[in-house]
């Protein structure tokens, strides 16, 4: 059953001001990167040191995406290295918000292919790491990896069950998020049914934490005739968003989503090509005390800092002009661990500063 907004102001306001990013390390090609056993022990020492420069910028979140095929072929070995992933993130004082599933998919081309356990590639100069990936154009509904075939579909559960079943009254994870962008890459009409059982089982698993799945398509997607839209918001324990938009633009999604009576929480922003920027978006997230999760956080192979490659055919077919590609995309360190902007990080680590400072002053009276 759905959390009443009692429960769930209860559970929200017991907690500081949640702030942190969505994260791979930087030497991760893509997530059977940051899962698989391949590599495992050098990319958690690159996450360590990450980790270390997050609590010092002032996070305490990530939110991190599975990957199946890593859990169907290396079963023991992810649950082992997904246990070790959360143990890591709390010694710096992290807390995980997992998503269970994706729909952001890659169109079915000749290129098309399964992700597969093993050594990774990718292409220098693309958002993704993949010259041709779920951020280009779709002329149809783009095929789920696992979700699509009724035998995969139910191995993908047993992963779901297993992993918040075990799960369910720990600390370390905050928040799951039942599904990231249901309905993207044109798959809305296949995406509800599944999307449907998906609340089902968590829901079933009882879990301590609260449910979420993210609006993604602005004020429009919450039309009443946006059905996956309206059961993803109708079904949220805390609402959840995803907004690359401007300022102005954001306040209207805020002031829309308000009205739900529920915690809210930003799990995509970060857009600087668009005017989606740390300077304008962070003080308006403490201000409404609005969970966040900006997206990259070291820039590495994964190559957020690029625009998506949608971006690029927009422009160069006019349909979008309005973006500035001097800027970076997302992500907030260089390489070297430098910042982006340090006047970014400064700003960040204040507002980080004041929300703790609120927290306990609220906290002992």
């Amino acid at each position: 059953m759905r959390w009443s907004k009692e429960k769930v102001w209860d559970w929200y306001n017991a907690r500081p001001w949640l702030r942190g990013c969505n994260y791979m390390s930087a030497d991760c090609a893509n997530r059977v990167d940051q899962w698989q056993a391949l590599g495992f022990e050098e990319r958690m020492e690159t996450t360590e040191r990450e980790l270390a420069l997050m609590q010092k910028t002032g996070f305490n979140t990530v939110r991190l995406i599975l990957e199946y095929v890593v859990w169907k072929e290396e079963h023991d070995g992810f649950m082992e290295r997904f246990e070790r992933y959360l143990s890591l993130l709390a010694k710096y004082g992290i807390s995980a918000m997992i998503v269970l599933a994706n729909d952001c998919m890659p169109p079915k081309t000749d290129r098309w292919k399964l992700p597969y356990v093993g050594e990774q590639t990718y292409d220098w100069g693309y958002h993704g790491g993949k010259m041709h990936s779920q951020h280009g154009s779709h002329t149809g509904p783009a095929p789920h990896f696992y979700l699509d075939d009724p035998a995969t579909r139910e191995d993908y559960f047993c992963m779901v069950r297993e992993l918040v079943t075990k799960y369910k009254d720990d600390a370390r994870i905050c928040v799951w998020d039942v599904f990231n962008e249901p309905g993207n890459s044109r798959r809305a009409e296949l995406t509800l049914p599944i999307l449907k059982e998906m609340f089902a089982l968590v829901r079933s698993c009882e879990p301590c934490q609260p449910l979420t799945c993210g609006i993604w398509t602005g004020v429009d997607g919450l039309k009443e005739e946006n059905e996956i839209m309206r059961f993803s918001l109708e079904s949220s324990d805390v609402i959840s968003y995803h907004f690359y938009g401007g300022y102005s633009e954001h306040i209207e999604m805020i002031h829309r989503l308000k009205r739900e009576g529920r915690p809210i929480f930003n799990t995509e922003w970060l857009g600087r090509i668009f005017g989606n920027d740390v300077f304008s978006l962070i003080p308006l997230f403490y201000l409404e005390k609005i969970g966040c999760y900006n997206w990259g956080f070291v820039a590495g192979k994964y190559q957020t800092y690029e625009p998506w490659e949608g971006t690029w055919e927009q422009y160069y077919n006019g349909t979008n002009t309005n973006v500035d590609f001097t800027k970076w995309f997302h992500d907030l360190y260089r390489p070297n661990h430098r910042p982006y902007d340090p006047r970014e990080i400064e700003l960040i680590q204040k507002f980080c500063a004041l929300a703790d400072a609120d927290f306990e002053r609220e906290k002992n009276g």
